[in-house]
């Protein structure tokens, strides 16, 4: 039963419907990271979409979905702390009960809906303090500057906006600004204590590495007459001549890449693995990270060519890590350092410059890329920061 304490805040989320280990890290570094802050803090999901991977025959993956919250929640120390509520089907709650959700709901100080997911209800929108927190910048923005109404109304149910766009606003961003919402900037919270510690060094494998979906043939956007990919591969494919241009290793652990786009990137020099078995669980996923020499990965072509300022979460747990990243440049250098511990590339000799300045002096970036870390993700500085935007 919840406690009556601390101010509670709820995190209003979407893991049944991506039961990935690195959506797991972004949602329960949130989940951690208020709880440190003192606030007693809360997972449910309300958005009415189907958990289809737990979904088989002969039940609707209510149940099997509900079992995989647990076990994830339990893991984190949050065992009393969730519900999900399967509105997809019967409306049974499952976690919680529907009555301690919805004196929840009352009391909480935040509800905070995590990338934008759910469609509020009256619930939600009833508290005066529903949070927007958009962890996938320009459609939405964009719909917006088209006036569709759809957004429009579901945008305007929250009290509060906030964009994972590190460079919304400036003047060499193209995403439009809205002028109805007042989105204001944050970025993923790190709880660097669960990446630091990794080990000895001898663990540490010398390839450059990414954990990404290669082809995904959705989402593509209309602006100013021109076309917007949301897929990565459309960006992978322009540096997919790299390990002949370089004597250092790069490994992709991909999914949604067929056996012939496999072949043909080994072909090339690419060390190509399956990302789910990379992402079967949160520890493995983590492994990965930290036994990696770096990051090497690209973005979408959305936030590279409209300069969105957009930078992943998982390359924050590369930072966090002690692992220097080399990544695609969407402005993200206006609001982070770049050049020790964090590279921008937009062509192949900047990607050359970043592993040759990585290779002259590991150790130096290294401990920069921590620093980094450190300073820009730390949950005390990015939640602390949302929390004073709200008035918390």
């Amino acid at each position: 039963m919840p406690g009556n304490d601390r101010k509670k805040i709820i995190l209003l989320g979407m893991l049944t419907r991506h039961p990935v280990a690195g959506m797991v890290w972004l949602t329960m570094q949130y989940m951690v990271g208020f709880e440190r802050l003192g606030y007693e803090t809360y997972y449910v999901e309300a958005h009415g979409g189907t958990p289809k991977m737990f979904m088989r025959a002969s039940h609707d993956g209510s149940v099997p979905a509900a079992a995989f919250l647990d076990r994830i929640m339990r893991s984190f120390g949050f065992h009393c702390r969730w519900a999900f509520h399967a509105l997809h089907s019967d409306g049974t709650c499952y976690g919680l009960s529907r009555s301690v959700v919805k004196k929840l709901y009352e009391s909480a100080c935040l509800v905070i809906n995590l990338h934008g997911a759910t469609t509020p209800l009256p619930e939600h929108t009833g508290t005066g303090r529903l949070v927007y927190l958009g962890t996938d910048p320009v459609e939405r923005e964009i719909e917006v500057h088209h006036k569709v109404q759809e957004t429009i109304d579901l945008l305007q149910t929250h009290d509060f906006h906030f964009t994972w766009a590190g460079n919304y606003g400036n003047p060499d961003c193209r995403v439009p600004v809205c002028r109805e919402f007042d989105f204001r900037k944050t970025r993923q919270p790190i709880v660097l204590d669960l990446w630091e510690g990794n080990g000895s060094e001898a663990d540490r494998r010398e390839v450059f590495t990414t954990i990404a979906n290669w082809k995904q043939l959705w989402r593509e956007i209309r602006f100013d007459g021109e076309v917007y990919h949301w897929s990565k591969h459309f960006e992978f494919l322009k540096f997919v001549d790299l390990p002949r241009r370089t004597v250092e290793s790069f490994e992709l652990a991909l999914s949604g890449c067929s056996q012939k786009e496999r072949q043909e990137l080994e072909g090339k020099g690419w060390r190509v693995r399956d990302a789910l078995v990379v992402s079967r669980d949160v520890h493995t996923y983590r492994d990965y990270v930290r036994e990696s020499l770096g990051e090497f990965t690209v973005a979408k072509d959305q936030n590279v060519r409209l300069r969105s300022g957009w930078f992943s979460d998982r390359s924050a747990a590369y930072l966090a890590a002690g692992r220097p990243v080399i990544t695609q440049d969407t402005g993200f250098g206006n609001a982070l350092p770049t050049g020790e511990g964090l590279f921008a590339y937009s062509d192949f000799e900047g990607i050359e410059e970043a592993l040759g300045r990585i290779g002259s002096d590991y150790a130096a970036h290294s401990r920069a890329s921590t620093q980094i870390a450190r300073e820009y993700f730390s949950h005390e500085i990015v939640l602390g920061n949302l929390l004073g935007e709200t008035g918390i």
